[in-house]
């Protein structure tokens, strides 16, 4: 090989290579993106998500689990998507469990209220008739 044949072919696999590394630079894997759904995750099992939002959690924890293969498999752009989608998955069962235990205590509320209302209610009967 001549010399200027040479030098094209190393320009040209050197050109090959910066390519590579610039595609590999613009769609990185998405380790930040899972490390938040899964933080997220257990935010929302912590939260009571696993009783009160299993639906909305289990959503979550596949997508994760989706995400994490795509990652491994160097799939940046499904995975950077999957993860978005578990952590917004994770955000709801959260939100969830949060508003059943709150709609739980509303209840129980009202019922201890109605309960002193009416032993209130006998009391003041029972000062009447014995007057």
């Amino acid at each position: 090989m001549t010399r200027h044949v040479r030098q094209r072919m190393n320009a040209a696999a050197l050109c090959a290579a910066f390519l590579g590394l610039a595609a590999c630079a613009a769609s990185p894997i998405p380790n930040e993106k899972i490390a938040v759904a899964k933080a997220q995750v257990q935010r929302a099992e912590q939260a009571g998500a696993q009783e009160l939002a299993p639906v909305e959690l289990a959503s979550a924890r596949d997508k994760l689990q989706r995400a994490e293969k795509a990652a491994a498999d160097h799939d940046a752009q499904p995975a950077t998507m999957l993860a978005e989608q578990a952590n917004v998955d994770a955000q709801l069962a959260e939100a969830t469990a949060q508003e059943n235990r709150s709609h739980k205590a509303a209840t129980e509320l009202d019922a201890s209220l109605q309960a002193l209302r009416e032993e209130s209610m006998r009391g003041t009967q029972s000062q009447s008739v014995a007057q």
